[in-house]
């Protein structure tokens, strides 16, 4: 079995994307100009291929991008 226990459990978060340490992801929100834990993260691909996450900032509603695969 792995490190998480059935998607059926709901003790996993169903809908958020963790990172590779099991944490919810964080973004650097420009606006706010603080690091916030994305709301609604979802997983992408740019343009030029490379894998990123975008969400929102749960404070003011900005979209906060952080390039790099979650997980």
């Amino acid at each position: 079995m792995g490190k998480y226990p059935p998607l059926e459990c709901a003790s996993r978060p169903s809908r958020q994307i963790l990172d590779k340490y099991g944490d919810l992801v964080e973004g650097y929100c420009f606006k706010d100009k603080s690091k916030v834990e994305m709301k609604d993260p979802q997983p992408i691909t740019m343009k030029n291929g490379k894998p990123a996450t975008v969400g929102t900032c749960p404070n003011c509603g900005t979209k906060i991008y952080k390039i790099g695969k979650a997980t």
